[in-house]
């Protein structure tokens, strides 16, 4: 997708929020409508063996905090670079309102040749203003990555990448890397 000078930079995402947005929420079988007093309890429920363990795309998913909702699965591509994504949510809320709790995702493309590049990538599909992002550089497994709190995205060979999210407000920094850590490529045999 190449962008004319005269389009706002805010197009593409507004574009992926609605799009995206009414995906989850029409399997979900929502409404759009949130009150602006919507409470920030959320039910909780134990995870079932399901949501602990798994694959997606090839990856093996180990690691995931206690106390996250439940497990959807997303296929969707952005400038060349495909993304399969699985979200935990919890809710509803007294409002009928969902929270994510926890996304990973494999990011895979030929543009993302090394972590820089994947950062860059990062970078203007997220909008971020160059220069603004505060990452830390950390080794998720054996792999390198940056990390901002409540994300972390890490290169695992030319053409595939890894991204944890994680909600701040009620998860910790561990809790993201630990995630990350258990979200890898299967083993070959």
């Amino acid at each position: 997708m190449s962008r004319s000078p005269l389009r706002s930079r805010v197009a593409p995402s507004a574009r992926r929020i609605v799009i995206g947005s009414a995906v989850v929420l029409a399997s979900l079988g929502l409404s759009a409508t949130v009150p602006a007093s919507a409470a920030s309890t959320y039910s909780m429920s134990s995870p079932s063996t399901e949501q602990r363990a798994g694959t997606l795309d090839g990856f093996v998913i180990e690691n995931l905090p206690d106390g996250i909702g439940t497990p959807s699965d997303f296929e969707y591509e952005w400038e060349d670079v495909s993304f399969h994504s699985r979200v935990w949510e919890t809710g509803p809320d007294p409002d009928g309102a969902y929270k994510v709790d926890l996304t990973v995702k494999t990011i895979r493309g030929e543009k993302l040749t090394d972590l820089e590049a994947l950062h860059d990538f990062l970078v203007e599909y997220e909008e971020k203003e160059p220069g603004s992002w505060q990452l830390t550089p950390v080794k998720v497994g054996g792999y390198d990555g940056l990390f901002s709190g409540d994300e972390v995205f890490y290169f695992i060979a030319p053409g595939v990448a890894a991204e944890v999210t994680i909600d701040h407000d009620r998860f910790t920094d561990e809790d993201v890397l630990d995630t990350a850590a258990g979200f890898h490529p299967e083993p070959t045999t």
